[in-house]
């Protein structure tokens, strides 16, 4: 989990192509951002808090921390001001059930190494642990406020930012006992995992598949268990761009780019050392891998019972559905749809043409709506429109 929290603490940290003097280096800072709260009062696009709430299954103890960047701003004769990160780190240690407020500051000042000035802010925030019943389960609420005081409302988000909490994520951990994934909740835990309210978050399980005592909940939307690629060489920090590509646009800097980069930062100096040492044999794994996912014996053809799309039957709400079936979309009933598209389906009658499997073991359908009218050419074309069978109502 640790390598991942780092990702996600420093994503967004210095941007291609690494240089303070860029246009894209001036609009750093988008991930877990956390104002003060009368800068927010101002600007309400901005934020002061976050919030997360996860499911503990059992457990007597929480363990864990906040972790966020305070920014100091450096100043240099000749260079461009530039804001460095310091890791701040807020711990968590409470018995469960838990209901506690706990406060957190850090120090500014200046410091100053020669011609090079250091300016810090100082920070203030809250921490609130609170926990209630949900049938047989325990719902705990993590929220964190940037608390720290602002005279200045009217700044702009440049000026504000050495006030703020920046990269803000939560890691958590049970010694003791397991949580319940928000992403694929088991039966008897689905309508408790939709009554979470996590804001500015996602929290997910995290460490080895399978396991379940810990969570990370990250400002950037990941999977259960997330892991770094092992093809990847390191950190890149360019707001989640592709490796290989971003590797690629580095070596295309001149030299000297690349020096004004190292003189940037110490973990820009690091991607540019990194990326010029790669090679071939360092670049040719970025370009893609294949993965063994195990067996997956519907997919098989030789299986007694291959995947059929047109002749699968899938049964909802004790009804079988099939290719032909009519049903109307409700998209998102399970609270996991984040597509804007669902907006123009969202109640319309559709004719299932497909019953598919993934690997993973899940079900989709494949639909086309009955008021198309270019649904034949679609199912001709075999280009659907794919819901979970708990997205649609049987007709």
């Amino acid at each position: 989990m640790q390598a991942i929290a780092d990702a996600v603490l420093y994503e967004g940290y210095v941007l291609y192509p690494y240089r303070a003097s860029s246009g894209k280096n001036q609009v750093r800072w988008q991930f877990g951002v956390l104002a003060p709260r009368a800068f927010c009062e101002a600007h309400p696009d901005e934020h002061s808090w976050l919030e997360t709430q996860v499911l503990v299954e059992r457990g007597t103890r929480l363990r864990g921390r906040v972790r966020f960047l305070q920014l100091q701003r450096r100043l240099a004769p000749g260079q461009a001001a530039w804001d460095e990160g310091v890791e701040r780190t807020v711990e968590l240690d409470e018995a469960l059930p838990v209901e506690r407020r706990l406060t957190f500051g850090f120090p500014g000042g200046v410091q100053n190494e020669g011609p090079v000035v250091r300016e810090r802010h100082p920070l203030r925030g809250e921490v609130f642990l609170g926990s209630e019943a949900v049938g047989d389960l325990l719902r705990v609420r993590i929220r964190v406020e940037n608390l720290t005081r602002w005279a200045a409302p009217g700044a702009d988000r440049q000026e504000v930012l050495p006030a703020a909490l920046v990269g803000v994520h939560t890691m958590l951990h049970l010694p003791d006992g397991a949580f319940v994934s928000l992403l694929e909740p088991p039966e008897n835990a689905r309508e408790a995992a939709a009554s979470c309210r996590n804001v500015r978050t996602y929290p997910v399980l995290a460490g080895e598949p399978g396991q379940v005592d810990s969570v990370l909940s990250s400002p950037i939307i990941l999977y259960d268990h997330p892991r770094i690629a092992p093809e990847s060489p390191g950190d890149l920090h360019d707001g989640t761009e592709i490796d290989e590509i971003l590797s690629l646009r580095t070596l295309t800097l001149t030299d000297e780019e690349k020096a004004e980069a190292r003189a940037t930062d110490p973990r820009a100096a690091r991607v540019i050392d990194r990326v010029e040492a790669l090679g071939p044999e360092g670049l040719l794994p970025l370009h893609g891998t294949l993965r063994n996912v195990g067996p997956v014996p519907w997919l098989d053809p030789d299986h007694p019972d291959p995947a059929s799309p047109e002749t699968d039957v899938v049964t909802i709400a004790g009804v079988e559905v099939r290719r032909g079936s009519r049903v109307r979309l409700e998209p998102g009933r399970a609270g996991r749809r984040t597509d804007a598209q669902d907006l123009f389906v969202a109640g319309k009658i559709a004719q299932v043409q497909a019953v598919l499997h993934d690997v993973d073991g899940g079900c989709h359908l494949g639909v086309t709506v009955e008021d198309d009218p270019a649904a034949d050419l679609l199912d001709t074309e075999g280009r659907y429109l794919y819901f979970d069978p708990d997205e649609v109502v049987p007709l």
